[in-house]
C-alpha cells in the first residue's frame, strides 16, 4: 500500500494598513468566494479521501474580518457604489482593475464580461484608461460591477444556486438590487469558509496545518547571513537581520490562532515557501509542531546526492524521497517530509490544459508506479509520497474552476487498491530515517534568492533591520503604541513583500506591495515618535514607476514669484510632472480627487524654482489647513514647508538634526515663496550647498491636519542635476 499525503497550501499576505484599516488588494475576499470554501466542501463527496490543508494565519484573520463585514477594500467599495454616483477617478480605477481574472476561463466564458473587456481594450497607459471612459455607459459600468464579482463565485454556486444561476442567465442589464443580492451571496460564502474547515477537521477527514503567522521566511529572520551558504559572493543588506525571537513569536502566534479558531493546536508546519534551516527547526519543535515539510531538492542537498529521474519523470531510486525523516537539530527533534517536486508541479502547472479524466488517470498511474518502484528499491516497504502545492491559484486555469479534475482525482484515489490517502501527520508518524542536519533553502531552487538576492530585496531588508533596531531602542513610549509598532514589524517580516521585489516576479500590483511594505515601516517610526527616514517614502523598485508624466527642464528661466501664472512664458523652460493617480498604486480610502495637478521645477543660474498647481486656488487650500512641503533627499536633511496665512503662505525652512533625526526650523535660511492661485518657491543653490553638476532629488507632499494625504511622484523622486556651462547648449533648439 502506498500512502499519498496531499497538502493544499492556502495563503494570502496581510493586506490591511493598520492605520487606515483599508485592505489594499482584494485577493483574500475573491479567493474565498471561489476556492477557500469550495476546496474543502468538495471533500464531503469523497468521505474516504483524507488530505491536509495548510492555512496561513494572516489569511485566516482577514477572512474573519471580511466574513464579519468589518473589512473593506477599494474594489469592494466600488463594486457596491451606485453606478450613477461613480466619479471619473472611480471609473478609471474600475476599468483598470475589474478585469483581473484569467481571461479564458473566467472572462471569455461569459459573453457580456468578454464584451466589456473588448470594449475597454488594452490599457498600457493612464491616458488609454481615461480614453476608455467615453465608451462605457452607466449601465455598462453596473454590469461590470456585477461580473467582476460574479465570475469569482464558487463553481458549485455557479452550477446549482438558483440566485447565482439567475444572475448568470440575465447576463446584462443588472440593477442596483442585483448588486445587493450578489453582496448577500458574497457574505454567505465568506461566513462558510472557516466553519467548513473546522467541520472537516472535527470529522477527521482533514488535518489543518499552519505556517508562521505573517508568512515570513524563518531562516532569514533567524539570520540573513544564512543566504551566504548558497551565495557566498553575494552583496548583502547594509545591516544584518538576526532576530530568531521574532521567528519564534511568528510560530507561537500561529498556534494561538488555531487554538482559538479550531479548538486545537496544529501539529504540522509548512514553513513559508518551504524554507528551512537548522536554526528554525528547534523553534518549530519548541512551539509544539511535530512535523514540517519542504522540497525534495533540500533533501538531495542535505544528503549530498542527486535524485535522478528517467525520461518520464519517475525517480530512478525512490527509496530516499518517499519516506519521512526525523531531524535532530540542537536538542530538538521534529519529523520532516519532502515533497515530490515533479508530481506536485504536474497539478500546479501542467494538467490545466488536459481533459480532467485523462489528467487524473495520468497522475494516479504515476503514483501507483512510484509506489511499486519504492517497494522494489527498499525490499518491500511501503512508500509515503508527499504532494504539496498552492491550493488556490492553479484552478483559475482549469475548466470548471478545477472541480472536474479534483472530482476525477479524488474518485480514483478512493477506488485504487494500491493507494491510500493520509494526512501529513499520519504519514509522518513513523519516521524511517534520521537526519542530523538540514540544508538551508526553500522549495524554489533550494535557496533564498527570491527574497534576498536582488538589490531591491536587500534595500528592503536593510530598512526592516533598521526599523527593528528602532523598536528595540524605544523608550518613553506608551505600551499600546509599542505593541502596535511590534505588530507592524511582524507584518513587514512577511515573505510577500520581498517576493515582488527584483526581476524574479512581477504583477500589476508590484507598486502596491512595495508601498504597503514601506507603509508598515513608516508606521513603526510614527508610533515610536521617531522621524521617518526619507528613504521610506521612495520606492524600493528599481524600475521606472507609472502614474506620472514627467519632463526635464530644458532651459534657464526666472519667474516672477507672485503666486500667479503671470505669463505662459515665465515657466517655459521648466520640467514638469503631470500628477495623476498611478495605475496599481496605493489608493486613498475616500474617493476625493487628488489635490495637486502639476508640479513645475527648474533653474536659473542662482536658484532652484518649484511651482505647485492644484485643482483649486492655493489660498483656499491653505485656509482649509492644507500644507505643502518640498523635502530634499539630495542634499540630505532639508525641507521647505508652506502653510499658514492664506493671503501669501508662510514658508518654514527645516533642517534635520544629526543626533535624533528630528526636524528643527531654521529662521536664518533665505527662501522666497508666494501663494495665490498657485504656489511658487525659490531656493538659492548656495542655501542648498550645491555646485554645477551636483545631483538634486526631492519629493512634494501634501498634508492636512498634520497627516500626509499625497506624495508626488508617488513611488520615486524628482531627480535633477544642477546646470553646468553646457546646459543651454545641450538643450538648444531652433
Amino acid at each position: 500500500m502506498t500512502d499519498v499525503a496531499i497538502l493544499w497550501h492556502m495563503h494570502q499576505p496581510f493586506y490591511e494598513d493598520l492605520v487606515t484599516h483599508e485592505h489594499i488588494l482584494p485577493w483574500v475576499r475573491l479567493h474565498a468566494l471561489k476556492d477557500y470554501y469550495g476546496m474543502v466542501a468538495l471533500l464531503r463527496e469523497f468521505p474516504d479521501v483524507r488530505v491536509t490543508f495548510n492555512l496561513v494565519p494572516s489569511l485566516l484573520v482577514q477572512l474573519e474580518a471580511f466574513a464579519e463585514d468589518r473589512a473593506r477594500d477599494r474594489y469592494l467599495e466600488l463594486s457596491l457604489t451606485p453606478a450613477d454616483e461613480l466619479t471619473e477617478t472611480d471609473v478609471v480605477f474600475i476599468l483598470e482593475n475589474f478585469f483581473h481574472a484569467q481571461q479564458q476561463r473566467m472572462i471569455d466564458e461569459y459573453p457580456r464580461y468578454a464584451e466589456l473587456l473588448a470594449r475597454r481594450g488594452p490599457l498600457p497607459t493612464p491616458a488609454a484608461a481615461r480614453a476608455a471612459l467615453a465608451r462605457f455607459s452607466r449601465d455598462d459600468l453596473r454590469d461590470l460591477q456585477v461580473w467582476h464579482k460574479l465570475a469569482w463565485l464558487d463553481p458549485s454556486y455557479l452550477q446549482s444556486d438558483d440566485r447565482v444561476r439567475g444572475l448568470v442567465a440575465k447576463d446584462r442589464g443588472f440593477t442596483e438590487e442585483d448588486k445587493q443580492l450578489l453582496r448577500s451571496i458574497e457574505l454567505e460564502l465568506l461566513n462558510k469558509v472557516i466553519p467548513e474547515y473546522r467541520s472537516a477537521a472535527e470529522r477527521g477527514q482533514v488535518e489543518l496545518s499552519a505556517s508562521p503567522f505573517y508568512h515570513p521566511i524563518l531562516p532569514l529572520l533567524c539570520d540573513t547571513d544564512v543566504y551566504l551558504r548558497t551565495h557566498p559572493e553575494s552583496r548583502m543588506p547594509r545591516q544584518r537581520f538576526v532576530h530568531p525571537e521574532d521567528a519564534a513569536e511568528q510560530l507561537r502566534r500561529a498556534v494561538a490562532l488555531f487554538e482559538r479558531l479550531f479548538g486545537r493546536a496544529p501539529v504540522g508546519l509548512w514553513p513559508s515557501e518551504g524554507s528551512v534551516s537548522e536554526a528554525m527547526a528547534p523553534l518549530a519543535a519548541a512551539a509544539g509542531f511535530q512535523w514540517m515539510a519542504t522540497d525534495e531538492l533540500i533533501l538531495a542537498r542535505t544528503l549530498g546526492v542527486e535524485l535522478g529521474r528517467d525520461g518520464y519523470g519517475h525517480l530512478e531510486r525512490p527509496g530516499r524521497l518517499y519516506t519521512p525523516y526525523m531531524l535532530s537539530a540542537g536538542n530538538s527533534r521534529i519529523a520532516c517530509a519532502f515533497r515530490d517536486h515533479v508530481l506536485s508541479d504536474l497539478i500546479g502547472f501542467t494538467y490545466a490544459g488536459w481533459d480532467a479524466d485523462a489528467a487524473a488517470d495520468d497522475f494516479v498511474g504515476r503514483l501507483v508506479e512510484a509506489g511499486r518502484r519504492y517497494r522494489s528499491d527498499t525490499g518491500g516497504q511501503d512508500a509515503m509520497i508527499s504532494i504539496i502545492l498552492d491550493g488556490e491559484n492553479a484552478w483559475e486555469h482549469f475548466a470548471g474552476g478545477g472541480r472536474p479534475f479534483l472530482r476525477a482525482l479524488y474518485h480514483r484515489l478512493s477506488t485504487t487498491a494500491e493507494l491510500r490517502t493520509v494526512t501529513m501527520a499520519d504519514g509522518c508518524g513513523r519516521p524511517a530515517a534520521e537526519l542530523t542536519s538540514i540544508f538551508p533553502g526553500s522549495w524554489i531552487a533550494g535557496n533564498f534568492s527570491i527574497w534576498i538576492g536582488h538589490p531591491d530585496d536587500q534595500r528592503a531588508w536593510s530598512q526592516l533591520a533598521e526599523a527593528r533596531q528602532v523598536l528595540d531602542a524605544a523608550s518613553s513610549v506608551n505600551s499600546m503604541n509599542l505593541e502596535q509598532a511590534r505588530e507592524e514589524i511582524l507584518i513587514a517580516e512577511g515573505s510577500d513583500w520581498f517576493w515582488w521585489y527584483g526581476d524574479d516576479h512581477s504583477s500589476a500590483h508590484d507598486f502596491a506591495f512595495d508601498d504597503l511594505f514601506r507603509r508598515h515601516l513608516r508606521n513603526v517610526y510614527t508610533l515610536l515618535n521617531r522621524t521617518i527616514p526619507d528613504e521610506l517614502f521612495v520606492s524600493n523598485i528599481s524600475t521606472s514607476a507609472t502614474g506620472t508624466a514627467e519632463t526635464a527642464p530644458s532651459g534657464y528661466f526666472t519667474p516672477v514669484l507672485d503666486g500667479e501664472e503671470t505669463s505662459y512664458f515665465e515657466w517655459l523652460g521648466a520640467g514638469t510632472i503631470e500628477v495623476r493617480e498611478a495605475m496599481g498604486a496605493m489608493h486613498r480610502t475616500d474617493r476625493s480627487p487628488l489635490i495637486l495637478t502639476w508640479v513645475h521645477f527648474g533653474f536659473d543660474k542662482e536658484r532652484l524654482y518649484v511651482r505647485l498647481d492644484a485643482g483649486r486656488a492655493m489660498t483656499d487650500l491653505l485656509r482649509e489647513g492644507f500644507t505643502f512641503s518640498l523635502t530634499f533627499v539630495q542634499p540630505q536633511g532639508l525641507r521647505l514647508t508652506v502653510g499658514g496665512q492664506p493671503s501669501s503662505g508662510t514658508a518654514t525652512w527645516w533642517r534635520r538634526r544629526v543626533g535624533d533625526q528630528s526636524w528643527v526650523s531654521d529662521s536664518t535660511a533665505s527662501t522666497s515663496v508666494a501663494a495665490g492661485t498657485i504656489i511658487e518657491a525659490a531656493v538659492t543653490l548656495r542655501e542648498l550647498g550645491l555646485a554645477a553638476g551636483a545631483p538634486v532629488t526631492f519629493f512634494i507632499a501634501v498634508a492636512k491636519d498634520g497627516i500626509e494625504v499625497e506624495r508626488h511622484p508617488q513611488h520615486r523622486l524628482v531627480e535633477l542635476t544642477v546646470p553646468d556651462q553646457r546646459f543651454e547648449a545641450r538643450n538648444w533648439t531652433a
